[in-house]
């Protein structure tokens, strides 16, 4: 027999003097986190959730910058929705996230039916400005400012995990990214309110955090004075310890790492930590040290091969995954040859990757030395079919073993089968029992022989 909670999230909203909303996210899980929040807002003034993108009465992208093709994805959306503004004037379109902070009022030239353009530190805000264009005014929401501790109210996707964002912004200056100048300065949260989040988490039948930044390493250096339990310390590592004993919460995990500050205190720490799962997603870009250099990363690649070493010797069997661009300006086969050698010796469990894209105002992207598209597409498939290989070969650990994995809903392709997560983080499909009685509820944690490895997930069938 399965049985499911009812989450508050799943309750339908009725007779909204409002009308019906749309979200779409693009991008990085900052993005997603983000739309949670817009989601509880829009919830809370009264907007049901639409069932289809070109009824709903508001539609809103959160927007991605990191790549060109994410970037034009967007305005491929925005057109379906401008021919709609034409026919139906009241529909409110809103462009949220990283591209409404880097075109800004250009954007206004570019779609002149916008309603409200908003950069993702105005998220908290979304009520205010709102108002704003109900009262007839095109906003737009620019501007640097603090980010107000949230006090929103996540409509959030999952029932089971949730994103916790604990740091906003990005000091580095990496010569290729975009985030610094469109998510702004680094703003930690306090320990306090994020221990707090948690602990509503928890109340609410949460199992799962996944603390978010996008240098989250960076956590605390903009906190002076603050103490964590009497220390003088305002670390991730500090926060681990803080948070671990929120009673309910089963699994914690963090995203994303800068190999610059990764620390050993951290590796002891997820290390002693029980509920801290053994999963490190720490990008390295490229395999060369000269490239590194001129994407001013900070780091070696002999430091990230010890970051990696130190994981390993704690925790043999960690999930180790990361991020690689190929392409970057300048790069010689030579140097794309020592990326690809850096993946087979590492072995990772998974690395995301893609092809060097130009991106407005960064340094790196009026440099004369930019690679030809085509040499760009060779490069990226021949490294896609390495970590696809690479990935298979390391899943081949799991099998015949039993992993605890956490169960988060059904397989929406298979609904005779479970879906969950192992601690490592390996997305794991689970067979129901047809001929025994089986209780579970989503959220548990149940143990699971790997019966089949493949690239990027496991199966398997529930231990008695």
């Amino acid at each position: 027999m399965l049985t499911k909670p009812i989450q508050e999230e799943e309750k339908t909203y009725k007779n909204s003097s409002l009308g019906s909303y749309w979200i779409t996210t693009f991008g990085c899980q900052m993005n997603k986190a983000d739309s949670e929040r817009m989601a509880g807002t829009l919830e809370k003034m009264g907007y049901s959730r639409a069932i289809d993108e070109l009824k709903a009465d508001l539609v809103l992208y959160n927007t991605c910058t990191i790549r060109d093709s994410a970037q034009q994805k967007v305005y491929s959306f925005l057109g379906k929705q401008v021919k709609r503004k034409h026919s139906t004037p009241k529909l409110k379109l809103v462009v949220a996230g990283c591209l409404a902070q880097q075109e800004g009022e250009s954007l206004l030239r570019r779609v002149p039916e916008l309603d409200l353009i908003m950069g993702p530190q105005h998220v908290n805000n979304l009520e205010n400005l709102l108002e704003r264009v109900d009262s007839g005014n095109q906003v737009v929401a620019t501007e640097e400012t603090f980010i107000s501790e949230d006090i929103t109210n996540p409509r959030r996707d999952s029932s089971i995990c949730g994103w916790v964002n604990i740091i906003y912004g990005c000091n580095e200056r990496c010569s290729y990214c975009v985030v610094p100048s469109v998510r702004g300065k680094e703003q930690s949260r306090y320990p306090d309110a994020i221990k707090s989040e948690i602990e509503t988490l928890a109340h609410n039948n949460f199992k799962e955090v996944t603390l978010l930044g996008q240098n989250i390493d960076a956590y605390g250096r903009d906190l002076p004075g603050t103490t964590i339990e009497g220390r003088k310390e305002n670390t991730l590592t500090d926060l681990l310890y803080f948070i671990h004993d929120v009673e309910g919460i089963k699994r914690i995990r963090f995203s994303t790492s800068h190999p610059k500050y990764f620390s050993k205190r951290l590796i002891n720490a997820c290390y002693e930590l029980d509920k801290v799962c053994e999963h490190f997603h720490i990008p390295f870009q490229s395999g060369n040290n000269e490239i590194l250099r001129l994407m001013a990363r900070g780091y070696t690649i002999e430091k990230y091969k010890r970051i990696i070493e130190n994981i390993r010797q704690l925790m043999p069997n960690a999930s180790i995954t990361a991020d690689a661009i190929v392409a970057f300006p300048g790069e010689t086969e030579t140097q794309y040859r020592e990326t690809l050698k850096l993946i087979s010796d590492i072995g990772f469990d998974q690395v995301m990757t893609a092809a060097y894209s130009p991106r407005p105002n960064t340094p790196a992207a009026i440099w004369d030395n930019q690679i030809p598209e085509e040499v760009k597409k060779e490069r990226l498939k021949e490294i896609n079919e390495l970590v696809e290989t690479t990935s298979r070969k390391r899943n081949q650990r799991y099998l015949n073993n039993i992993e605890s994995v956490l169960i988060e809903g059904l397989n929406p392709k298979n609904n005779a089968q479970m879906m969950g997560r192992t601690r490592t983080n390996r997305l794991t499909f689970v067979e129901i029992p047809k001929n025994i009685e089986f209780n579970y509820s989503f959220g548990d944690e149940i143990n699971v022989k790997i019966t089949e490895a493949r690239s990027f997930s496991l199966s398997g069938q529930i231990c008695k």
